[in-house]
């Protein structure tokens, strides 16, 4: 369960590797360093082997096309879903911060995103990206993505359980658990 994506446009040049039953291996380059380590917490935690360069012109773009080129890496390796748990859910405690996370891996794209920010950046990066990631990868991965700040209220904190409660949900639902694909209709 492997993929490479690449996206190039006029704004970002982007490359993401994934290996979805991996070791949480990464490398992560996006110029955007409190970026690199929130992508490099959801690796770590989801247990995902992630290669991820970026560059562009602007944060919003840059942040965005990672989203979009991560999803679609996602929904690659992932193929037909024969085997995959499907559902999958985390609630991590990061200090004062209390961050639940739960993914269906269904073919329909739907993102709640109940992980608010009263600040307007946090360690130099937009706090509206980190909203804006989630829908976007939603999309691209074609998942329904369910995220509450359950407590707390540090900032750095918010964003960080955030990344790791995505990653864990995420790799639940993907772990393999015999046969055929997990849905009544017999497909996803």
């Amino acid at each position: 369960m492997q993929a490479q994506v690449k996206r190039k446009t006029r704004e970002t040049d982007i490359t993401v590797h994934l290996k979805i039953n991996g070791s949480g291996e990464y490398e992560i380059s996006t110029t955007l360093p409190f970026f690199d380590h929130l992508l490099a917490s959801f690796a770590k935690h989801g247990r995902f082997d992630l290669k991820v360069k970026a560059q562009g012109d602007h944060e919003h773009h840059i942040v965005e096309d990672v989203a979009i080129v991560l999803g679609q890496a996602f929904r690659e390796a992932v193929g037909s879903k024969e085997g995959i748990r499907r559902f999958g859910h985390a609630i991590v405690p990061m200090d004062d911060v209390l961050v639940l996370c739960a993914v269906d891996i269904s073919g329909r794209s739907y993102c709640s995103n109940g992980v608010k920010f009263r600040y307007k950046h946090v360690e130099g990066l937009s706090t509206e990206l980190l909203g804006h990631f989630l829908e976007s990868f939603s999309n691209e991965f074609r998942i329904n993505l369910h995220t509450k700040l359950l407590d707390g209220k540090n900032e750095h904190h918010k964003a960080e359980a955030l990344f790791k409660a995505l990653g864990m949900a995420l790799s639940m639902a993907l772990e393999k658990r015999g046969k055929g694909v997990p849905s009544t209709k017999g497909v996803l």
